[in-house]
């Protein structure tokens, strides 16, 4: 049972994924949006198996989910700063 969730899990992260990129345009906030559900996918993994390997299992997806993250955050541009138009000098006002 736990194995089916955890493939379902595994297939709406990657759709939820492309609805994300489709809908917003944002390759950033899809791969944040399937990052979580693939960590949510390993951790109910941790769930059906409660041995060492299945615990290294997860703790190796929530690692390489964090170091994913980080290194896609740290070449993001920062935000946009909005400067609003600036008045002719000889404009009244």
């Amino acid at each position: 049972m736990i194995r089916v969730l955890v493939t379902a899990v595994t297939a709406a992260a990657a759709l939820a994924g492309l609805a994300v990129l489709v809908g917003t345009g944002s390759w950033r906030s899809a791969m944040r949006v399937l990052l979580d559900l693939l960590t949510a996918a390993g951790l109910l993994r941790l769930a059906g198996g409660q041995d060492w390997p299945d615990l290294a299992a997860a703790a190796a997806i929530v690692l390489l989910r964090r170091l994913l993250w980080a290194a896609l955050t740290a070449g993001a541009p920062p935000g946009r700063v909005h400067n609003p138009p600036q008045r002719a000098p000889d404009a009244p006002g």
